[in-house]
């Protein structure tokens, strides 16, 4: 797909098909058919992106679009968003991706070392302050694999001052190393959880009822589907309430019964089922008191 040329009455613009062209030159070919579309080449580069909808983008070329539509055609941010329909934050984040960062962070991004979003989120903003910073900064994400929280951490303690940024930049694997040791170990007991889990299904259940109220013109296929989903639920429940320990009995010291052999220790009285009943009180608070 090409556009006439603004410069050359004879000559056109190619919009889309650059590596056909170039296989093409490489078999000897001087001609080619291409589809020429009446419109400006800025308006052209807008429809042929528009029509490759299925194809995912990346923040880069989403950048270097948005740069050359800015540097060649004069459009503004505001413009520049309008087009694409984004945000103007959308397009200066992606202006600041292929403008700010150097060529060789720009391939870090390109290689997966580093995320588009780690780049645009932490690295730009250094970029702006120092960008001897930023390489470092750059060169640890992608040594270290930081993903995005990992990066912020790096990012808040290196804005903590020119000392800090130095420190941080020269030993970044102790910094990781320290905000690991320093993570919580342990998440909310199991027991906690289970009955906040229980909480929430009874919750559910009862927002259910409540529907089931307001829902009597069910029909009879939704009415068995419903059952259906109840029996299963109180079969899971049922298995879930089996499967919780039940509480011990109290212990009792094997010793007494491994030594017993049936027959009465010398001196000693017999055992007593009960009391006799000539021993009882008679008066009925003391009774109740016993």
């Amino acid at each position: 797909m090409v556009v006439p040329s603004p410069d050359h009455r004879d000559r056109y613009l190619v919009i889309d098909g650059h590596k056909r062209i170039a296989a093409l030159e490489q078999l000897g070919r001087d001609t080619v058919e291409a589809v020429v579309w009446p419109m400006g080449e800025a308006e052209a580069l807008l429809l042929d992106r528009s029509l490759r909808f299925s194809e995912h983008e990346t923040a880069l070329e989403q950048g270097w679009l948005l740069a050359e539509m800015e540097r060649r055609f004069g459009y503004g941010l505001e413009e520049l968003a309008r087009r694409f329909d984004r945000s103007v934050s959308w397009v200066s984040r992606r202006l600041a991706l292929v403008e700010l960062l150097p060529e060789t962070i720009q391939q870090q991004v390109r290689e997966g070392k580093i995320s588009a979003h780690v780049a645009m989120k932490f690295l730009v903003p250094v970029a702006r302050i120092n960008l001897e910073d930023c390489q470092r900064m750059a060169a640890a994400f992608a040594q270290h694999h930081c993903n995005t929280r990992q990066a912020g951490q790096l990012y808040a303690a290196w804005r903590g001052g020119p000392i800090i940024r130095q420190r941080l930049l020269n030993e970044p694997a102790l910094f990781f190393k320290a905000q690991r040791q320093a993570e919580p170990k342990a998440t909310a007991a199991p027991a906690a959880e289970l009955l906040r889990d229980l909480e929430m299904a009874a919750a559910i259940v009862n927002r259910a009822t409540r529907r089931l109220a307001g829902a009597a013109e069910m029909d009879g296929q939704q009415r068995e589907a419903a059952r259906r989903q109840i029996e299963r639920m109180e079969g899971q429940l049922r298995r879930l309430a089996g499967r919780i320990p039940q509480e011990q009995e109290p212990h009792v010291e094997p010793s007494a019964t491994h030594h017993d052999s049936g027959t009465e220790c010398p001196g000693s009285e017999p055992t007593r089922d009960r009391a006799d009943v000539g021993n009882l009180p008679s008066v009925g608070a003391q009774s109740r008191a016993i």
